[in-house]
């Protein structure tokens, strides 16, 4: 099935619940017959640069790189094409986070606001990562003046708001379905290695148990590991704020975050997709698919050609 990109309320459209954004913060895959219980969250992936963003610019574009998760959508192709329903947002990090709360806000790079108006200045925060990233290692800070905090509500109102409303209504929607939903947040991370300089594949983080009942990300570790990958469970990313927010394993609504290694589908740059890419996508494809199984107690499920 086609991506289906949403620019207003689609009275049409059957999945429709909340009220969606003026202009497309996301975009949306197989929403319609949900023959899965699987959706895939891909947050960080954005590339659509609005030019206030780039006016406003202290550092070279070029640094914003380092805030994407760099074409990681191209890691939930093989997923979309199956017929896995999928989220995957247009907006960039730089822009607005998805994946922390709407309370992280930097108060060093807003001006209109007081400490009054910050309850939560969390560690990421602290280290200029909050829903607005305000700096970056290296780089100094992003941004020539400080945004207003009306501007940074409304990009809460119009672009993070929106993509939490519908991923909790897919899930919502998929449990009604199935029985049971599963969150797969689909992230990448730049090349790491563990305290043996072993280099690590894939992070699998369910907030330590709290967001994902224990077997599935098990079960996931153990998928990638018989590839042949280096796996590691809730270190050094255990997942944030989207996790926090839609994992409800005692409603039967699983979410667990997968970070896959630059390295293993970029170039020596870590800037554009190799051919290993599509070899990746389908790892992930096939875990879903695994999971699906597990989900709905049914083996050989078919996916779409």
């Amino acid at each position: 099935m086609k991506s289906l990109i949403f620019s207003g309320v689609n009275m049409a459209n059957p999945i429709a619940g909340p009220t969606l954004p003026a202009a497309p913060a996301y975009s949306l895959s197989n929403v319609t017959a949900l023959n899965f219980p699987v959706l895939v969250s891909v947050p960080h992936c954005g590339r659509d640069y609005p030019p206030e963003l780039l006016a406003n610019l202290n550092v070279s574009p070029s640094h914003l790189l380092r805030l994407e998760d760099r074409y990681a959508d191209r890691l939930a192709a093989s997923a979309i094409a199956s017929g896995f329903p999928a989220i995957i947002a247009r907006k960039p990090r730089a822009w607005i986070d998805l994946n922390r709360s709407r309370t992280e806000i930097d108060p060093d790079m807003v001006a209109g606001m007081d400490a009054t108006q910050t309850p939560h200045i969390s560690k990421k925060v602290r280290g200029g990562l909050g829903i607005v990233p305000r700096r970056l290692h290296g780089a100094g800070n992003l941004w020539r003046e400080k945004w207003q905090h009306q501007h940074i509500i409304d990009r809460i109102d119009k672009d993070h708001e929106p993509y939490h409303l519908m991923v909790a209504h897919l899930l919502e929607q998929i449990r009604s379905a199935h029985g049971s939903a599963l969150l797969l947040d689909l992230h990448s991370m730049p090349p790491v290695q563990d305290e043996n300089r072993r280099q690590i594949g894939f992070v699998i983080g369910d907030r330590f148990g709290r967001s994902c009942e224990s077997r599935y990300a098990e079960l996931a570790g153990i998928h990638f590991r018989l590839q042949g990958h280096h796996v590691q469970t809730n270190h050094p990313y255990s997942g944030g704020y989207i996790l926090e927010r839609h994992g409800e394993p005692a409603r039967n609504i699983h979410a667990f975050q997968l970070e896959v290694d630059r390295a293993l589908y970029l170039d020596e740059k870590l800037c554009e997709p190799v051919a290993a890419a599509q070899s990746i996508a389908d790892m992930i494809r096939n875990c879903c698919l695994m999971l699906a199984e597990q989900l709905t107690g049914r083996d050989q499920l078919e996916a779409a050609e």
